[in-house]
C-alpha cells in the first residue's frame, strides 16, 4: 500500500525520499523492522489474550525435564508470526506481484490449517486436534493452488540469454532474451546447475511433466510444513532455525531476482522474484521478534498454527526461486528430525513383528528428545541445532558456486 502511495506522490509531486520506496532494500529493510516491532511490542498484549481466553497448551507426560513446568502456556502464538509477516508485506509490497500472492494465499492458507488443529486440541479439549487426513488435504490443497500457478501464470517465467555485451565501462548488456514458462529448477554441484523435471521421464511421457511437477510441489510442501511442525518441540528451536532459512533464501531470492548478479552465478534469473525479499525479510523479522517471548522458558507456544505456516512458507518459497532442490541442505535440521521420526516408527514396528517387541533406535523422536533423553539442557539443544542450522545455510549459498 505504501509503495503505490509513495509512488504516486514521487511521480506527481516529486516528493523528496518518495523514490526510496523504489529499492528493494529499503523496502525489505522497513519491512523487518516493521515486523520485529510487531511481535516485540504487541506480543505481551497477544499473549495477555490467549491468557484470558484459556487458550493454554495441555502437556502429554513424556518424562522429559522440565517438561511438565510447560503446562498452560498459552499456544497459538502463531497468530503473532503471521500478523508479523502479513501487515509488513502488505504495507511495503508491490500486491501486484504473483509471487508475493502465492505467499500470501499459503501464509493464510496453512495457518488456518494450524489454527484449526491448535482450536480443536485446547478449547475443545481433543488431544489428537485436526485429523492427519484433513491436515494432509488442506497440504495438498496448496500444494495443487502452488503448483497449477507455477505451471500456468504468465507472469512466472525464467528468462533466457543468447547474447551478452559488456561495454567499454564494464556495465554488462544484455541482450536477445526470451521469458520461458519451465519446470526447470536448480540443481547443486552441476556445472550448467540446471535440471528440468521431464528428464525424470522417458521421452513418450515428456507431455505429463506438468503432472510430475505438480506432484512434486505437493510432496515438497508436505514435507517441509510436516518438518517444521516435528521440529517445534523446544523453547525457540523451530522460531530460531526457520530465521536462519529464511535469511538465506532472502539472499537466493535477491540473487535470482538481479539479472546482473544471477549471471555472474550462472543461476537462473528469474524477472519479479527479487520482489520476494521483502517477504523473506519480514518472515526473518517476524521468527525473531517471535524469540523475544519464546525463548527458554517460553511465554508462548506457535503451536500448529505457527509451525504449519512458517513450514509451507519456506517449502513455497524454495519452490518459486526454483531452489526446492536445495532443501534437504538448507532444511537440513527439518529433514533430520522428520526422518528420525520415520526411522524410529518403522524400526519400531519391524522389531515388534520379527521379535514380538519394539526396540527403538533413538531413546525418543524426535531427535531433539533424544538429546532430552541424553540429559542435555534444552538451551543448549536448541543452541546446537542453530548451530547446525547457520552451517547448512552457509554450505546452501557455496552450492551457487561449488560445480
Amino acid at each position: 500500500m505504501l509503495y503505490y502511495l509513495f509512488d504516486f506522490l514521487d511521480k506527481q509531486f516529486d516528493l523528496i525520499g518518495a523514490g526510496l520506496f523504489q529499492f528493494i532494500s529499503f523496502r525489505a529493510g522497513m519491512a523487518v523492522v516493521i515486523s520485529l516491532l510487531i511481535t516485540v511490542a504487541f506480543g505481551k498484549k497477544f499473549i495477555g489474550m490467549l491468557q484470558k481466553f484459556q487458550m493454554g497448551e495441555s502437556i502429554r507426560d513424556l518424562g522429559l525435564e522440565g517438561q511438565m513446568e510447560k503446562k498452560g502456556t498459552p499456544t497459538m502464538g502463531g497468530l503473532i508470526i503471521i500478523s508479523a509477516i502479513l501487515i509488513p508485506v502488505l504495507l511495503v509490497s508491490k500486491l501486484d506481484n504473483i509471487y508475493v500472492i502465492l505467499l500470501l494465499v499459503t501464509t493464510v492458507w496453512m495457518g488456518l490449517i494450524g489454527f484449526l488443529d491448535d482450536y480443536l486440541k485446547v478449547k475443545k479439549n481433543n488431544k489428537e486436534g485436526l485429523s492427519g487426513k484433513l491436515k494432509v488435504v488442506g497440504q495438498i490443497g496448496i500444494g495443487l493452488i502452488v503448483g497449477i500457478t507455477m505451471i500456468s501464470h504468465d507472469d512466472i517465467v525464467v528468462r533466457e540469454f543468447e547474447q551478452t555485451e559488456v561495454t567499454v565501462n564494464q556495465t554488462e548488456k544484455y541482450k536477445n532474451y526470451e521469458d520461458i514458462q519451465s519446470s526447470i529448477t536448480t540443481i547443486p554441484f552441476v556445472k550448467d546447475n540446471e535440471f528440468d523435471y521431464k528428464w525424470l521421464l522417458p521421452s513418450f511421457l515428456e507431455d505429463y511433466t506438468n503432472v510430475l511437477y505438480v506432484i512434486a510441489v505437493i510432496f515438497i510442501v508436505t514435507a517441509v510444513s510436516n518438518g517444521a511442525n516435528i521440529t517445534d518441540g523446544l523453547d525457540g528451536l523451530a522460531a530460531g532455525t526457520s530465521a536462519i532459512i529464511g535469511l538465506t533464501l532472502a539472499i537466493l531470492a535477491y540473487l535470482s531476482g538481479n539479472v546482473i548478479f544471477a549471471n555472474y552465478l550462472n543461476i537462473l534469473y528469474i524477472p519479479g522474484s527479487g520482489e520476494l525479499v521483502i517477504f523473506c525479510t519480514a518472515f526473518v523479522g517476524a521468527c525473531i521478534g517471535f524469540l523475544w517471548y519464546n525463548s527458554h522458558p517460553a511465554q508462548v507456544f506457535m503451536g500448529d498454527t505457527g509451525s504449519l505456516a512458517i513450514g509451507g512458507i519456506i517449502a513455497v518459497l524454495a519452490l518459486v526461486i526454483r531452489k526446492e532442490l536445495m532443501i534437504p541442505f538448507l532444511c537440513g535440521v527439518f529433514l533430520i528430525e522428520n526422518i528420525s521420526v520415520i526411522l524410529q516408527v518403522a524400526y519400531f514396528k519391524h522389531t515388534k513383528k520379527k521379535y514380538g517387541e519394539g526396540r527403538r533406535i533413538f531413546k525418543m523422536a524426535p531427535l531433539h528428545h533424544h538429546y532430552q533423553k541424553m540429559g542435555l539442557h534444552e538451551t543448549k539443544i536448541v543452541t546446537r541445532f542453530w548451530i547446525v542450522g547457520i552451517l547448512l545455510a552457509i554450505f546452501t549459498l557455496a552450492t551457487l558456486k561449488v560445480r
